[in-house]
């Protein structure tokens, strides 16, 4: 009798894990950077962690300076052994637990002592996770990292004729 038990538990933990569904990744956009209406040199921050219009702006030699910082923060929930050891959803794909991260960026454009712009973006995203499926933190913290990103981009984007102005009108 515990033998069938066990065999049929098996089998519905193999089946509910082919049927599972994978979270999905953030498209990649096909289309190049745009950049800024001036160049800049990047003051704080790494090279390959800003958002693609400020990474497009780049120069060494601009009175413009980027400033841009990134933190990430994690969450994890997890459904008790004992819940989830009794509970025979768990063994059909029921989750058993979900991780969310929270990514927080900023960005401020400055040429000499007067700041152009300072922008703030956050993002959240999370998935559930059972015994045989789940994502991992670092794939989490990509498309946490890449939503910041494209919200401070298209910040960028919209205010672009505006930061324009305000750059001009302070190298004078």
């Amino acid at each position: 009798m515990w033998l069938r038990l066990m065999l049929a538990l098996a089998l519905a933990a193999c089946v509910s894990g082919c049927l599972s569904i994978q979270p999905t990744q953030p498209p990649i956009p096909d289309e190049p950077a745009r950049s800024l209406p001036f160049k800049g040199r990047l003051a704080e921050g790494e090279r390959d962690e800003l958002p693609p219009m400020v990474a497009a702006s780049l120069s060494d030699d601009s009175p413009v300076t980027f400033s841009y910082r990134e933190e990430l923060g994690h969450e994890h929930h997890t459904v008790p052994l004992w819940i989830s050891a009794f509970n025979p959803l768990t063994y059909f794909g029921a989750p058993t637990g979900s991780t969310a991260v929270t990514a927080f960026a900023q960005l401020a454009i400055r040429r000499g002592e007067t700041i152009l712009a300072d922008y703030a973006a956050q993002a959240r995203v999370s998935a559930d996770y059972g015994l045989t499926y789940g994502t991992t933190n670092l794939d989490l913290d990509r498309a946490a990292l890449a939503e910041v990103r494209r919200k401070i981009d298209d910040d960028l984007a919209r205010d672009s004729v505006r930061l324009a102005q305000r750059n001009a009108a302070s190298s004078r």
